[in-house]
């Protein structure tokens, strides 16, 4: 009968140098092997082609990645990893990642089904939403698909909130976005006044936070209010539109003041869902509890008879524009599954057909009621 030695002393200091990273008993337990390996624990900080940054108890070291490049994208070593990293070496290479709690994935733009893990080992999703521009809630919506399916708890920041003229059009913006999300935190902050940053460092006090969102959003603004310093480089956002250039480039971890760790990504223009159809039901949990209540279990909420979905369309309920988005997100993530998924692909062939059949049915009925 075997049994695990004990931890070694390097690996017991890492609870008190890597506790600021998130390091905590859970993580340790699952280490256990690595370290009778002579292995070190790290997280990773920063991914750039093939190598990483990793944050150890004694100091940040640069690794390899070449043992962990597997064929699948979604396994790539990401910025919030934990990993077993070798103790000496030149290079040093990370031998293995833990497992994930987490991980914010986006479909690629390229044609090939493939997903992009953004950030791993996440707690709070955090989407920046610019308060320069007109609000776009069906972005808004996207963003939150992705961050439920994660497993992190989204929170909405309106940044640039000094830039709305009186208090009466703030609140007004942000009752808009809280009905756009449901058991999400909405809070209108301004990095330049300082207003509802105190709300925002104590949401992200605990564990790691992810700051997604477009460029000029004000994320790096945003990530060098929180550390309290100027760690991001900013650039200003045009007038026209609001946007920027990528200030971020990279995903970056960094440790926060008041606790917890915050990863910076750069601007994202594409927000392609990736099997997010959880998510997608979570950001419009009152459109799944109407249809619940639906006459027909599979009624598709377009013209059937009984649709609960349509009665609170009809009552002014629920806004027109709230099912226009759930479709186009639903329509999309099928579209993704199906990529990759037979079974999905054949279900998505029979609704055609039978929607076929019925337009052909209701075709041949006006040409009998023509003759």
């Amino acid at each position: 009968m075997t049994s695990h030695s004990a931890p070694s002393s390097a690996f017991s200091s890492a609870f008190s140098a890597l506790a600021l990273y998130g390091w905590d008993q859970d993580w340790a337990d699952a280490f256990t092997p690595y370290d009778a390996e002579g292995l070190l624990p790290g997280r990773v900080v920063r991914v750039d082609r093939g190598q990483c940054d990793v944050v150890t108890a004694d100091g940040t070291v640069r690794a390899d990645t070449a043992f962990v490049t597997p064929h699948d994208p979604l396994r790539v070593v990401c910025t919030g990893d934990w990993v077993a990293l070798e103790a000496s070496g030149n290079p040093r290479y990370v031998r293995t990642c833990l497992p994930r709690r987490t991980a914010f994935v986006r479909s690629t733009s390229s044609k090939r089904s493939e997903g992009q893990i953004l950030a791993a080992n996440v707690d709070h999703a955090i989407v920046a939403v610019s308060l320069a521009v007109e609000l776009d809630l069906a972005r808004v919506e996207r963003f939150l698909a992705l961050a439920w399916e994660s497993g992190a708890q989204p929170v909405v920041v309106l940044t640039k909130a000094d830039l709305v003229p009186d208090a009466v059009t703030l609140a007004h913006l942000v009752q808009d976005v809280e009905t756009s999300a449901p058991g999400v935190t909405v809070l209108a902050v301004s990095a330049a006044a300082g207003d509802g940053l105190d709300v925002l460092a104590a949401v992200v006090g605990g564990g790691t936070s992810v700051l997604l969102g477009q460029s000029g959003a004000g994320k790096s603004t945003l990530a060098n209010a929180l550390v309290g310093e100027d760690v991001m480089v900013v650039q200003a956002a045009r007038d026209v539109d609001g946007k920027g250039r990528h200030t971020t480039t990279t995903r970056n971890l960094l440790a926060l003041p008041g606790g917890g760790v915050l990863i910076d990504t750069p601007g994202l223009r594409g927000v392609g869902l990736w099997d997010a159809e959880s998510g997608v039901g979570q950001v419009f949990s009152e459109i799944e509890e109407l249809a619940a209540r639906c006459r027909f279990h599979d009624c598709a909420h377009e013209s059937e008879p009984g649709c609960a979905v349509l009665a609170a369309i009809d009552t002014g309920e629920l806004p027109e524009r709230r099912l226009d988005s759930y479709r186009k997100l639903m329509r999309e993530n099928q579209r993704i599954v199906a990529k990759t998924d037979a079974r999905v692909r054949a279900e998505i062939r029979r609704d055609w057909k039978r929607k076929g059949a019925e337009g052909k049915a209701a075709m041949e009925a006006k040409r009998g009621r023509w003759q």
